[in-house]
């Protein structure tokens, strides 16, 4: 299950994951971030993975790129959630190559936020 917020300047994206990943969810972020990506200049990202069992299976998501344009524009990316899922959303984040992504485990959630606004 997915959940996607934008702070009242639009320019913070937060995207909040729990259950498990699927294909729908991957087609409700993707379009929030590149409408963020289309209205501002400068964007950045929180990413909070809760009571996470993973994702559908691979045959499923393989189609599944992440495409956006204008990338670049997205400055900062904040991973919180268990160590466990940081290394795999680290790799998928990866191809996002101008954005400065850190990790945060969940105890550190306002530390996360507090990095991604700065």
């Amino acid at each position: 299950m997915v959940r996607i917020e934008r702070e009242k300047n639009g320019s913070l994206i937060m995207t909040f994951v729990s259950d498990q990943l699927t294909k729908e969810d991957y087609f409700k972020i993707l379009p929030a971030l590149q409408h963020t990506v289309n209205d501002f200049e400068e964007v950045r990202w929180y990413f909070e993975i809760r009571d996470f069992s993973g994702w559908e299976p691979l045959a499923a998501l393989q189609e599944l790129r992440f495409d956006v344009d204008r990338a670049e524009k997205i400055l900062r990316v904040a991973i919180t959630g268990p160590e466990k899922w940081q290394e795999w959303l680290t790799k998928s984040m990866s191809l996002l190559p101008f954005a400065n992504v850190r990790c945060f485990g969940l105890t550190e959630k306002e530390q996360a936020l507090m990095w991604i606004r700065d």
